[in-house]
C-alpha cells in the first residue's frame, strides 16, 4: 500500500486530530478516535487495499489490511500529520475522553462488553506473531514424530537427542512464558505499568516459589477433588502452582493491578509517584497474586474447562457440531478470545484441547467460501475481488487467520454466510460421526496450541479424520458458494416480481435463513417470508422507480442512530440479515417509514415487516428478546396486508415495562433484500426524528 493510501485512511477516519491513538493486531489497524461519527466507513472502504471497516462502540475505528498490516500501519505512523502520535496537543486527554465517554453512557447496551473483550483481546493481540512462530515449531515437531525421525517428543519420560531438544525450546520459550506476556500487554492496556505487571507475575514462576512446595514445611492437600502443595508463609497457607502457560491468573492480576494503580496515583503526590506508587503496587500485588488471585484464576480457568471437556465427554458428536456452527458468530463479536484462553489451559492441565479440532471446521468453511468468491471473481473478470479473494485466502490457508476472509468478503456479501455454515456443519458432522465411529473419548484432540491453517494438520489427532473433516468444510462450502454466487444477480424488479408470484423466501436467501440464530427469533421467520411472498397487487401495481435512482427509507421512531454493529445480537450486528441500521429510541411509537403495505405485524407488536413502494423490504424489530414479553406493553396499530403512508404509526410501545424486563430498547432497521440494490448506506449517525431520511438506497444501474 502506498503512502497515499495511508494518507487516505487518516484523512477517512476523520484526519489525524481525530485520532487518540492507532494499534494493530494480526490483520486491522484499531483506531480510538476522539469522535466516531467523524469516520467514514464507505470511504475507508473504497481505498485500495482496504478490506474492510468495523465501527465498535466507545468511537473505536477497525480498519481491515490483512497479512500487510504492519507496513500500513509503519507508512501511517510515518506521515509528517502523524508526527505527534495523532492528536495533536490541545486535543482531548485520555482522562477527558474517558469522562466525555461516561457522560453518554452504555452505547448498544453492551459498552462493558465490548470493553471487557477489548481488554482481552488486547492482552493476547500483541503476542499472536509469536504464538503463530510457536505454533509451526509445533507441527513440525508433530510431522517429525509421525514420519519416525524423533521418538514421541510430548511423551512423559522421553528424552530427545540434544539436537531436536534445542528445536523443542524453541516453541516452549513462548508457552512457558506466556503468563508473563500477557501480564505485560494487559497491564499496559489497563492503565498500569506493564513491567510492573510483569514482574508481579514473575515471581510465582521463579524456579524459588516453586522450590518452596520441595521444603519440608510443605503439605499435601486435597481441595476440591485436587492435590495440591501448601505451605506456611508468615502463619497463612501459600499454593504452590506451576504457572507455566496458564493465563487467566494474569488477566486476574492485572485488572486488580489497575485498579491499585489508580488508587496510589489519586493519593501520592504527582513528584514522589516514580519512586512508591511502583513499590506500593508490588508490595500489595505481589502477596495478593501469590496468595489469592493467582489461586483464583488457576480454579477459575479450570472450572471453565472443566465445564467444555464434561459438554465434550457427554457427547463428543454434539460438541462437534456446536462448536463450528457457533463460531461464524462468536469471532465478529471477539467472543472467541476466552476459549482461545480455555484452549492454552486444557493444554497445561490435560495435555491436550479438543476444541480446535472442531474450530478447525469453522475455518476450513471460511477459507472454502472464499475459494468460491476467488473462483466466480476470475470467471468474472473481477480485478478488486480477485485481490481481495487472493489475500484473504493466503493468510487463510497458510496462517489459519479469518479475520481477512469475514471482514473482507463474507460479511460484506451476507449470501455467503448461510453457504459457510454448510460447510461448517458438514465439517462438525465427519468429526462428530468419525468419533463415534473410532471410539475417540474427546474427539479429534491436539497437545498444542496451533492456528488452523494448512501447515498445522499434522499437529492434529486423528490426522486422517481431521484431515476429512477439514477439507468436507472446505470443498462445501466452496461449491455452494460457486454454484449459488455470493450477490444477488437478480434486478430489484425482478426480485419483487418473484415474491409476488409465491416464492417462500426473502430474495437474497440469508436473511432467512440465519433468522432463526436470533435470540427468540423462529417467529422472524414468518416476518422474512412474507415480506417476500405475501406483497400485494397494489405493490405490484406501483413498480419500483427507474433503475439506478437513489431511493430513502424514512426514521421509523425519534431517537439517536447508531451503526447495526452496535446491537447486541449477534446476527443483527454482524449484518447477517441485511444491511440497515440501529436506533436508540427516545420516544414511544414506531412509524412507517416509508409508502407501502404490510406485510407482516407480529401481534406481540415486536416486529414489522414491510414492503415499501420504493421496491425496499423493511423489517423494524422493536428491542431485542422482547418477543418474550408476548405483546405485554405494547399497542399494535396496523395489521397484515394494510397500506400504509410514511409516518403512519405501527405500534407503540411502554419504555418501562420493557426496561423493567431487561430487554435492550435498541431498534435494527433492515433492508431485507440489501442484495438487490447496489448500496445501502447511512444517511448519517447521532439524533433522528422519525420521517427524517435514514437510509441512502442506490438500485443497481
Amino acid at each position: 500500500m502506498a503512502s497515499n493510501s495511508a494518507s487516505e485512511i487518516v484523512d477517512a477516519v476523520g484526519g489525524p486530530g481525530n485520532i487518540a491513538s492507532l494499534t494493530h493486531c494480526a490483520t486491522r489497524l484499531r483506531f480510538q478516535l476522539n469522535d466516531g461519527d467523524k469516520a467514514d466507513k464507505t470511504a475507508v472502504e473504497a481505498i485500495p487495499g482496504v478490506l474492510g471497516a468495523v465501527p465498535q462502540a466507545g468511537d473505536r475505528f477497525q480498519v481491515v489490511i490483512g497479512g500487510g498490516v504492519q507496513t500500513v500501519y509503519n507508512e501511517i505512523m510515518a506521515l509528517p500529520v502523524m508526527a505527534g502520535g495523532g492528536a495533536p496537543a490541545s486535543a482531548e486527554s485520555d482522562a477527558d475522553i474517558k469522562a466525555r465517554e461516561r457522560a453518554k453512557g452504555p452505547r448498544g447496551t453492551n459498552a462493558w462488553l465490548d470493553t471487557l473483550f477489548e481488554f482481552l483481546s488486547d492482552s493476547f493481540r500483541p503476542i499472536l506473531g509469536a504464538l503463530l512462530g510457536a505454533s509451526l515449531f509445533i507441527t513440525f515437531m508433530a510431522l517429525a514424530a509421525t514420519l519416525g525421525w524423533i521418538p514421541a517428543w510430548n511423551a512423559p519420560g522421553v528424552v530427545l537427542p540434544p539436537s531436536w531438544a534445542f528445536v523443542n525450546l524453541m516453541w516452549q520459550c513462548v508457552f512457558i512464558f506466556l503468563p508473563l506476556m500477557v501480564a505485560y500487554n494487559a497491564s499496559q492496556k489497563i492503565g498500569a505499568d506493564p513491567w510492573v505487571g510483569f514482574a508481579i507475575m514473575a515471581v510465582v514462576m521463579l524456579p524459588g516459589f516453586t522450590a518452596l512446595g520441595k521444603t519440608e514445611d510443605a503439605v499435601q492437600t486435597t481441595f476440591l477433588g485436587s492435590d495440591i502443595t501448601t505451605v506456611q508463609v508468615f502463619g497463612m497457607p501459600l499454593t504452590i502452582f506451576d504457572y507455566s502457560s496458564q493465563v487467566f491468573p494474569p488477566l486476574l492480576m492485572a485488572a486488580v493491578l489497575g485498579l491499585v494503580y489508580k488508587g496510589l496515583k489519586k493519593v501520592i503526590p504527582e513528584n514522589i509517584q516514580l519512586i512508591f506508587v511502583p513499590f506500593i503496587a508490588m508490595l500489595v500485588m505481589i502477596p495478593l497474586t501469590a496468595f489469592l488471585i493467582g489461586p483464583i484464576g488457576v480454579y477459575a480457568g479450570a472450572a471453565l474447562a472443566n465445564a467444555l471437556s464434561a459438554i465434550n465427554s457427554f457427547s463428543p458428536f454434539i460438541f462437534a457440531i456446536v462448536i463450528p456452527l457457533a463460531y461464524p458468530f462468536m469471532v465478529p463479536l471477539g467472543l472467541h478470545w476466552p476459549i482461545n484462553a480455555i484452549m492454552l489451559l486444557n493444554i497445561q492441565t490435560l495435555g491436550y484441547d479438543f476444541i480446535q479440532g472442531p474450530m478447525g471446521a469453522w475455518n476450513f468453511a471460511c477459507f472454502g467460501a472464499t475459494a468460491g468468491v476467488l473462483v466466480l471473481a476470475w470467471r468474472e473478470k473481477d480485478k478488486q475481488m480477485r485481490q481481495t479473494a487472493t489475500g484473504a485466502l493466503a493468510a487463510g490457508l497458510l496462517g489459519g487467520i479469518s479475520e481477512p476472509s469475514l471482514y473482507g468478503i463474507h460479511l460484506r456479501y451476507k449470501r455467503i454466510y448461510p453457504r459457510m455454515l454448510v460447510g461448517c456443519l458438514t465439517g462438525g458432522l465427519i468429526i462428530g460421526i468419525g468419533s463415534l465411529l473410532l471410539g475417540l473419548p474427546h474427539g479429534i484432540t491436539t497437545q498444542a496450541f496451533v492456528f488452523t491453517s494448512l501447515l498445522t494438520i499434522p499437529a492434529f489427532n486423528p490426522i486422517g479424520l481431521y484431515l476429512i473433516a477439514v477439507a468436507g468444510a472446505f470443498v462445501v462450502a466452496m461449491v455452494l458458494v460457486m454454484i449459488s454466487g455470493y450477490k444477488n444477480p437478480e434486478p430489484a424488479d425482478a426480485a419483487v416480481a418473484t415474491a409476488t408470484a409465491g416464492a417462500g423466501a426473502v430474495a437474497p436467501g440469508a436473511a432467512r435463513d440465519s433468522i432463526p440464530a436470533v435470540a427468540g427469533g423462529a417467529e422472524l421467520v414468518g416476518v422474512a417470508g412474507e415480506t417476500a411472498a405475501a406483497t400485494t397487487a397494489t405493490a405490484v401495481a406501483e413498480r419500483p422507480a427507474a433503475v439506478g435512482e437513489l431511493v430513502q427509507v424514512a426514521a421509523p421512531l425519534d431517537g439517536t442512530v447508531v451503526a447495526l454493529d452496535q446491537v447486541p445480537d449477534p446476527v443483527f450486528a454482524g449484518g447477517v440479515m441485511g444491511p440497515g441500521v440501529a436506533i436508540e429510541p427516545t420516544g414511544d411509537t414506531v412509524y412507517a417509514p416509508g409508502a407501502g403495505t404490510v406485510v407482516a405485524a407480529q401481534p406481540t407488536g415486536h416486529a414489522f415487516g414491510l414492503q415499501l413502494d420504493n421496491g425496499t423490504e423493511v423489517l423494524i424489530h422493536v428491542g431485542i428478546d422482547t418477543v418474550n414479553l408476548k405483546g405485554e406493553g405494547f399497542d399494535v396499530k396496523v395489521k397484515n396486508g394494510d397500506r400504509v403512508e410514511t409516518g403512519t404509526p405501527l405500534v407503540t410501545f411502554d419504555r418501562a415495562v420493557i426496561e423493567k424486563a431487561g430487554y435492550p430498547l435498541i431498534t435494527p432497521v433492515i433492508v431485507l433484500n440489501g442484495d438487490s440494490f447496489d448500496t445501502v448506506d447511512p444517511v448519517a449517525l447521532g439524533p433522528v426524528a422519525h420521517g427524517s431520511p435514514l437510509l441512502d438506497v442506490q438500485k443497481k444501474a
